[in-house]
């Protein structure tokens, strides 16, 4: 190991090139963006709003709190230094934009364009709101142990749902993106960095942004919308709606930046010999899943603008009583909201395929029929927004077109089964914990594409649709598919991410219990969903309390599961450190030819790609890549 001599460090343009402590820059940020809500809010606010002319559904309040957080994550990210580096170029100013390594943890809480540390970024970030998100799910669940209103009013019930539901679609659209995205998908591709770096490092730091003007609705009243914010009743409410608005259009940003920015980095910084047919899996679906980002979150981007701009400058767009129409708002959140639920799926499918080929030994089967699927799951995805709608106002007429692209997309979606099966078959499993988890997502996401089929057709729906047999549904396509497959990333490249083996029989303790509980806590959702319960709602007929209250329990156990990752964690990263071996899973990919922790630069020259990384089963398969010397990690002073 090579000590550097500690020099000035700049990211861009940031205001400090020396750091007193770790996280000075994130204070220093936090301050600035409260400095700029109180300008925002307090004087500029005041002095715009004066002279707008009320109607009933914007006020004083709106104006002010909506400038002052847009003028409030502003500051926050010139603090961070994010204007500095483009404001000194435009002046004509020579900036040395460099970083080295001081292998501390203060890179993590300031600007930082190592597509590595933002991985890391993402992960803790995404990992922290989802144990919000669940500890909201807790209380929810607290209160239908009882079916009448015991432990929260029918108010704050809705508010806990709506938080909840929020939280999980925002950050849950992260989750595998943005940690597994970011770190891999250069390495993979054999470049040393993103296309974009400063804008990959953006899109991360405007999602805590975001969640801090979401979280702050809970002293501002809660919004009573669910998830889905829908109008009119996003207009009638209180001022935490605007949480909801600002927190939801800020992460639609992230989520097309980070669309944008993988499109390109796939496109232009391939290493020499990696075709597209040798492209990893995993590459393939964030390929697919940054297409559906950039072309349907800035969608979402203007549907909040258009529901902010009716609740504080008077316009009417989904008001009825000034010639708009709540209709409008559906369509357009749902042409964002059903190809949202691909971009939480395809990356978890990409991670699952990926690690089947190692631990069953065997290639990809079928590797073009799985880039199919993928590209024709992200295209019909656009195709069956208004299965949404079939209880809304529908024309009757359009319902069997819906109904029919609603099935369609089940085709390729099976098809990614059958890569697996495929792949599984006649193989020399080995059930390790990343497989574990990675065949789970295929027994969830078959009850929940089952269960879909109800949803998909209109008769049905019209039963279904309001009830808890739509949360259930939801469920085991989202948290099934989706969570299982960012378990399973996590358990199989933490080597890499950090040099450290997770513990195994912790690992396996936190799957099974976490399996056996999240089904004992879903499936009987369809079941009381069957028998009329409604979503939403705090009170329910009290046969069905003895189901309701074996739901809680058993999302109690969903929580423990969560308890046993963190503990391992800090076990295995603080009490017992067992150093991972370069390739501790004998994979074949290119992130397992580096050192882990992958250095700085990740490769000192471009390596050169020579075969596709499935090569298992095949006698005197070659390497991947051929590479030349790698960089030593850089230890600071």
């Amino acid at each position: 190991m090579t000590a550097v001599a500690a020099e000035p460090l700049t990211t861009g343009g940031g205001f400090y090139a020396r750091r007193h402590f770790p996280g000075q820059d994130l204070v220093i940020a936090v301050a600035m963006g409260i400095i700029g809500f109180v300008v925002g809010s307090a004087v500029i606010g005041a002095t715009i709003s004066g002279g707008l002319a009320y109607t009933a559904t914007s006020d004083q309040s709106d104006v002010d709190f909506v400038l002052g957080c847009l003028f409030g994550v502003g500051a926050f990210l010139a603090g961070l230094g994010f204007f500095g580096y483009p404001l000194r170029r435009m002046l004509g100013h020579r900036v040395e934009h460099h970083e080295v390594d001081t292998g501390g943890v203060e890179r993590y809480f300031r600007l930082c364009t190592d597509h590595k540390v933002v991985g890391i970024q993402y992960l803790v970030g995404v990992l922290f709101f989802f144990f919000v998100a669940g500890l909201n799910a807790m209380f929810m669940r607290t209160q239908l142990l009882f079916p009448t209103e015991t432990v929260v009013s029918a108010n704050q019930y809705v508010s806990l749902v709506s938080l909840h539901g929020t939280m999980m679609m925002q950050m849950m659209s992260a989750v595998i993106i943005g940690p597994l995205g970011n770190y891999l998908v250069p390495i993979m591709l054999g470049a040393k960095r993103m296309a974009f770096p400063r804008l990959e490092a953006l899109s991360f730091w405007l999602v805590p942004a975001a969640s801090f003007i979401l979280l702050s609705s809970l002293a501002l009243g809660g919004f009573p919308t669910g998830w889905t914010g829908y109008a009119s009743l996003a207009d009638q409410a209180k001022i935490g709606m605007d949480c909801y608005l600002l927190s939801f259009a800020l992460i639609a940003i992230a989520l097309a930046i980070v669309g944008f920015n993988m499109i390109a980095t796939i496109l232009t910084m391939r290493a020499p010999g990696l075709s597209w047919g040798r492209l990893p899996i995993f590459v393939w679906a964030t390929f697919a899943t940054g297409f559906l980002m950039l072309l349907a979150a800035p969608v979402l981007v203007v549907t909040m603008t258009l529901v902010l701009l009716d609740r504080t400058a008077g316009t009417s767009f989904f008001l009825t009583s000034g010639g708009g129409t709540p209709y409008l708002y559906e369509n357009l959140f749902w042409v964002f909201g059903h190809p949202e639920v691909y971009i939480l799926a395809l990356p978890g499918f990409g991670v699952v395929l990926e690690i089947i080929c190692v631990f069953a030994r065997k290639p990809l089967w079928g590797y073009p029929l799985a880039v199919a699927a993928m590209l024709g799951v992200s295209l019909l995805s656009f195709f069956v927004w208004q299965h949404h709608l079939f209880v809304s106002g529908i024309n009757a007429n359009l319902r069997p077109f819906f109904m029919l692209t609603t099935e369609m997309i089940s085709i390729p979606t099976g098809f990614i089964f059958l890569n697996a099966i495929g792949t599984l078959w006649r193989g020399k499993i080995r059930y390790t914990v990343p497989m574990l988890f990675s065949l789970a997502l295929f027994f969830n996401f078959f009850i929940g594409g089952v269960s879909g089929v109800f949803n998909s057709d209109a008769p049905s729906d019209v039963t279904t649709h309001g009830s808890f047999f739509v949360v259930g549904h939801f469920h085991y396509t989202i948290m099934g598919g989706l969570v299982f497959a960012f378990f399973a990333g996590i358990y199989y490249w933490f080597p890499k991410f950090t040099g450290v083996m997770l513990n195994e029989t912790l690992g396996k303790i936190q799957f099974w219990l976490f399996f056996v509980a999240f089904n004992s806590t879903f499936f009987p959702f369809l079941i009381v969903g069957f028998l009329g319960q409604p979503r939403r709602v705090s009170a329910y007929d009290p046969q069905l309390q003895g189901l309701n209250d074996w739901i809680t329990a058993s999302a109690y156990c969903i929580g423990i599961s969560m308890l046993v990752f963190i503990a391992n964690l800090v076990y295995s990263l603080v009490f017992r450190r067992e150093v991972a071996e370069e390739n501790p899973w004998q994979s074949k990919s290119i992130e397992w030819m580096l050192p882990s922790p992958v250095p700085r630069e990740n490769f000192e020259t471009t390596p050169r790609i020579v075969a596709g990384p499935y090569g298992y089963g095949v006698k005197d398969a070659p390497p991947v890549a051929i590479l030349g010397p790698v960089i030593p990690a850089v230890v600071g002073k």
